[in-house]
């Protein structure tokens, strides 16, 4: 394994051996200037070797993948209508479908002005639509590992001649969970490719996981490990959970901010957050697992538009996501790994503009945020948050968390309001009482035995063998024997 050494002077895309179409689409995105990542990988792609490269989140690692692919691909363009003549030459594997959606939307403007065709098939969508592109025949092909799978067993996608394989948030594919997915796609792939592995984070057991699939890789590390970027300003506050989404108002207010990232750790906390949040009259949406795929591309949209200030989301959002200009991300919640916070700050400040990331600790997070001390390497001071006095207490309108409304009064301890019976203006209805049953027990005067005992002996002997009949009360008179 080799490393490259990090260049300090930024390279222009005009020096890159480009072909004339991509220089074109380049120069119409507004692309001059490479980041450290672009300037490293994309001459190391262009002579076919391995790459792990790991830099910061939102430095362009897609163009660093996407520009060289479709540049070495262009031997293979050609006009034809027929599927045959355009069969899958590089598979590009995403962790998510926002991610997936996402870089191949990228990939389809690099390859504007050629004749190379792309496609992307992810989960939560029908797979027809997606069949009858593949079937049309493909040259780049950007996917996740569970959809792909669908289609390799349904014959929809062949990879026999795949010469190029990209693994980006490579950390995450290569988790326990992605692992089995992984090894069963390679497997269709053939031995001589090239690989490239691409992500934010990379952690040393990942790296000799991932040394696996690579032949003598080159490592391109532009930043240290784990790093955060340099352009987002950080701060911790001491927020108690009850006081969140109040910390949360009084930050927005007190900076000025009029659009932001608010993540959360659980599916349940980030709808009742977005409810909340839309009750405090907030422009804010929802975005998590359980949400549909046509629900979450609406959001994203409606987010990027500027029509949502607020999207609220778990962290199928905090991996690659490219929307420019969000000036702040909230961590409601601190993650329970680690590298998931570098992604989640990694939604502001991106391609070198400023932002800010705010997260509120709580009693209980202090192990999280001495995991994220240990790996960023940074020390982390807690701040105070100063609220405005003037203003009505957000706590009064309800807590997100538990979903239910607080009406009690706030000189009343909680642990009074939750004993405390309620009052009502109605006095409870009386059942009506029957004086018998109120009059204390009285003996009989007589010990007489029961009714059904008979008082007198029958005539005649009884053998001591015979045993008596067991008497038994009756409602019905016994019938008197005939003569």
């Amino acid at each position: 394994m080799t490393t490259a050494s990090p260049e300090p002077v930024l390279q222009r895309y005009a020096d890159l051996s480009l072909a004339e179409p991509l220089r074109r689409a380049v120069a119409e995105m507004g692309y001059e200037t490479m980041t450290p990542i672009q300037a490293q990988a994309i001459p190391v792609v262009l002579t076919g070797q391995d790459v792990m490269g790991a830099a910061q989140t939102g430095t362009g690692k897609t163009a660093a993948f996407s520009l060289p692919l479709l540049q070495r691909l262009l031997k293979h363009e050609n006009s034809s209508t027929s599927p045959a003549r355009h069969p899958v030459r590089a598979l590009v594997l995403l962790p998510t479908r926002e991610l997936a959606d996402q870089v191949a939307q990228q990939v389809k403007l690099y390859a504007k002005y050629t004749n190379l065709r792309s496609a992307v098939v992810f989960g939560g969508m029908d797979m027809k639509p997606q069949t009858a592109e593949l079937k049309k025949g493909v040259e780049v092909l950007v996917a996740t590992p569970g959809r792909l799978l669908d289609h390799i067993e349904a014959k929809n996608a062949v990879l026999n001649q795949v010469e190029y394989v990209v693994l980006d948030e490579a950390d995450r594919m290569l988790d326990i969970g992605f692992l089995p997915d992984l090894q069963r796609i390679l497997s269709y792939l053939p031995k001589q490719r090239t690989t490239l592995l691409f992500s934010a984070t990379f952690s040393p057991e990942i790296k000799r996981l991932a040394s696996s699939y690579l032949q003598n890789p080159v490592t391109i590390e532009v930043a240290r490990s784990n790093a955060t970027a340099a352009t987002v300003e950080q701060h911790f506050y001491s927020v108690n959970e009850d006081d969140k989404r109040h910390a949360l108002h009084q930050i927005l207010r007190s900076k000025g901010i009029k659009q932001a990232f608010v993540f959360v750790n659980s599916k349940l906390g980030c709808a009742r957050l977005a409810r909340a949040l839309e009750r405090d009259g907030l422009k804010a949406t929802a975005l998590h697992g359980d949400k549909s795929q046509d629900e979450r591309l609406k959001a994203l949209d409606a987010f990027k538009k500027g029509e949502v200030d607020l999207l609220v989301c778990t962290d199928v959002a905090a991996r690659g996501l490219d929307i420019k200009d969000v000036p702040a991300v909230f961590n409601i919640d601190i993650p329970f790994n680690a590298e998931d916070y570098v992604h989640r700050i990694g939604r502001t400040g991106r391609a070198g503009a400023s932002g800010i990331a705010v997260s509120f600790v709580a009693p209980k997070d202090t192990r999280l945020v001495a995991d994220i001390e240990k790996l960023i390497k940074t020390k982390i001071e807690i701040e105070p948050v100063e609220y405005d006095e003037d203003r009505p207490d957000i706590r009064r309108q309800g807590r997100f968390n538990d979903g239910h409304r607080l009406y009690e009064r706030e000189d009343t301890p909680r642990r009074e309001r939750r004993s405390a019976p309620r009052e009502s203006s109605r006095p409870a209805p009386v059942a009506p009482q029957d004086p018998f049953f109120n009059k204390p027990y009285e003996a009989p005067a007589v010990d007489a035995p029961p009714a059904w005992e008979a008082t007198t002996k029958p005539a005649g002997r009884i053998s001591a063998n015979i045993k008596p009949k067991r008497k038994v009360a009756a409602l019905f008179k016994a019938n008197e024997p005939t003569a």
